[in-house]
């Protein structure tokens, strides 16, 4: 039971301690909390020093928190300093909105601290909140430097407002920033996260150094907005010019790489990720083993992730997607049970691949059971995604009023991509009117949606109503929203190329026509006949057997049958969704030329062989 309390004698404790003991570390930890504790809550004679001076030797959030109530108690809470210190210590203890707290009771805050504040709320992810400081910094008429505008920037990319971040990139100019090398690299950053690459591009040339932060913003701005070419040759002028990649770069490279499909530069790619020591980031690792999925090599892939030895949730999530992304359902789900066998613990993202592997491969009963356990066994609140994925599996087994009960009795509010998936399935199923009520949905939630816009004409075309579709070619025009160019990519002797709908702009365009003309007898006489309800033209049969004809991927395959070896597997990237008749297509051909043929549309990879479909 303590004595009654002798203020001069405790005093003496305090002095002693900070005279002797907290010289090691161990009695500081030892005696910090007892000295506290000592402090009584009335005003005794000890001065601001002292309390600053146990301040600046916190080592733990404990502490602090019973620092700053003795803070409190002595009614010291409008002292600039202890209040400033206060402040940065919650800071680093990552407590940022109790930092806040006291930093808005602090009279007259000073620049530093106003930009350890916009810091700490830009790298916390909060960046509405970095924002409104920045805006109240400057009117109190305090004149931002060069270490406020960086996190100024990570706001507005963040917030992907780009008006903001043209509105502080005049401030900074205004203020003479503008040569500094971290403000530009921010600057980089910012206008490629907010999709304007061409002004991150011209930032970026005007530097008049540039480092690795400068050039890794820009690569990976490149690779974000799909400017996958370009990510790959400035990966390249990097490595020239002297700078050593970092994480972040070659993780860019590497998505370019899947996006591109091309598969010998990722592997490529991956030898320099395991000369540089790389290969054993789980990251770096799940990302190589991505990109070999991406490229249609899946065996790859797999031999990757079984080597990688410490598996996080995102390798096995990301494993088990690319299973189902390549209509291996089955395979998906025996390792999702092999990851909770293993101990690793599934989240949102895992059971989205799990229910999306379901969808590719029509596998309904197991969808409705694995959504249920997320909830029942693993006490995962189903996202967005999930629903997606869910009422995606009932659409495309025909159950589209099961889909249209289940979103409207969800939770959470639809989203323009999970409307997108219902009205797919229209198409699929000659629902005009299901679809038209899809549709306006929606164009109520975002009325510039061109890839719908078109979908709607398909379903109209499909039902020969051509003045609706030339309804929907109007609203369009009015609009100012335009159909989005089809194209196929095929690499092949490590260069990637790219076809257009009817495109004769290639040097070999004369063989690849001729080509396509010769297959045609052959894949009629095996049963091919051209669906010409899918042209969305009002125009001859015969012209729209021309059109279905020349369609990009076919464009593409020809090409790579043309350039590689008898025997190869052709493996064609196209951006949009392969149309019915081009996937009755390529079943043939890859019969008559007894080749594989693998290709990703937006949606899946489809593996054609002997005349079936993988999907």
């Amino acid at each position: 039971m303590r004595g009654p309390f002798n203020p001069q004698k405790q005093i003496r404790i305090i002095a002693f301690a900070f005279h002797n003991c907290f010289s090691n570390i161990n009695y500081f930890c030892t005696y910090i909390p007892l000295t506290l504790e000592l402090i009584p809550d009335k005003p005794i004679n000890l001065t601001t020093l002292n309390i600053s001076w146990i301040l600046q030797r916190c080592t733990n959030l404990s502490i602090l928190k019973k620092a700053h109530a003795k803070i409190f108690s002595y009614g010291l809470q409008q002292d600039w300093h202890l209040s400033s210190r206060t402040a940065i210590l919650y800071v680093s203890f990552d407590r940022i909105d109790a930092a806040g707290t006291v930093f808005e009771g602090i009279p007259d805050p000073s620049s530093y601290l106003w930009n350890i504040m916009i810091r700490a709320y830009a790298t916390d992810g909060k960046f509405g909140q970095s924002l409104k400081l920045y805006a109240q910094m400057m009117q109190k008429g305090l004149r931002p430097d060069k270490f406020t505008f960086p996190f100024a920037l990570k706001s507005c990319a963040g917030l992907s407002n780009l008006m903001l971040g043209k509105l502080v990139h005049l401030h900074l100019v205004c203020c003479g920033c503008n040569g500094d090398v971290y403000v530009n690299a921010a600057l980089v950053d910012m206008y490629s996260k907010c999709g304007n690459i061409d002004t991150a591009r011209l930032v970026f040339d005007k530097m008049p150094e540039r480092d690795l932060v400068s050039w890794t913003s820009l690569i990976s701005g490149y690779a974000q907005n799909g400017y996958n070419s370009e990510t790959l040759g400035f990966f390249d002028l990097m490595r020239g010019s002297g700078v050593k990649p970092n994480r972040v770069s070659i993780l860019s490279v590497l998505l370019a790489c899947g996006n591109l499909g091309a598969l010998s530069k990722g592997e490529w790619f991956h030898s320099f990720v395991i000369q540089t020591g790389f290969e054993f980031d789980i990251l770096v690792a799940t990302s190589v083993m991505n990109m070999y999925a991406r490229c249609g090599s899946l065996d790859l892939a797999c031999k990757l992730f079984q080597e990688t030895e410490r598996k996080d949730v995102v390798c096995w999530s990301a494993m088990i997607a690319n299973y189902g992304i390549h209509g291996h359902a089955r395979k998906a789900i025996d390792l999702f049970n092999e990851m909770v066998r293993e101990g690793a613990k599934p989240n949102n993202v895992t059971f989205t691949s799990v229910l999306s592997a379901c969808s590719h491969s029509g596998l309904l009963e197991d969808g409705k059971k694995y959504f249920e356990i997320m909830t029942q066994n693993f006490n995962i609140e189903p996202k967005l995604s999930n629903y997606a994925c869910m009422v995606d599996l009932l659409s495309r087994a025909g159950q589209l009023s099961e889909a249209e009960k289940l979103v409207q009795n969800m939770p959470l509010q639809p989203d323009v991509s999970l409307w997108g998936s219902m009205l797919g399935a229209c198409r699929n199923y000659g629902d005009l009117d299901l679809a038209e009520k899809i549709a306006d949905r929606i164009f109520e939630l975002d009325p510039f949606q061109a890839g719908y816009h078109v979908l709607l004409s398909n379903i109209y075309a499909a039902k020969s109503r051509w003045d609706k579709v030339e309804k929907v070619r109007k609203v369009m025009s009015r609009r100012g929203t335009s159909k989005i160019q089809g194209f196929s990519l095929i690499e092949c002797k490590n260069m990637v190329h790219k076809f257009g709908v009817g495109d004769r702009s290639h040097p070999q365009a004369d063989r690849i026509y001729s080509l396509l003309m010769e297959l045609a007898a052959p894949m009629k006489h095996l049963g091919y006949v051209p669906l010409t309800d899918h042209v969305l033209h009002d125009i001859e049969e015969e012209a729209k057997e021309q059109v279905l004809s020349y369609h990009s991927e076919r464009l593409a395959i020809a090409f790579g049958l043309l350039n590689t070896t008898p025997g190869t597997a052709i493996r064609v990237t196209k951006n949009l969704r392969i149309c019915v008749d081009c996937h009755n297509a390529v079943k043939i051909i890859s019969k008559i030329v007894s080749r594989v043929v693998i290709v990703r549309d937006m949606h899946r990879f489809h593996h054609f062989e002997d005349g079936i479909c993988s999907c």
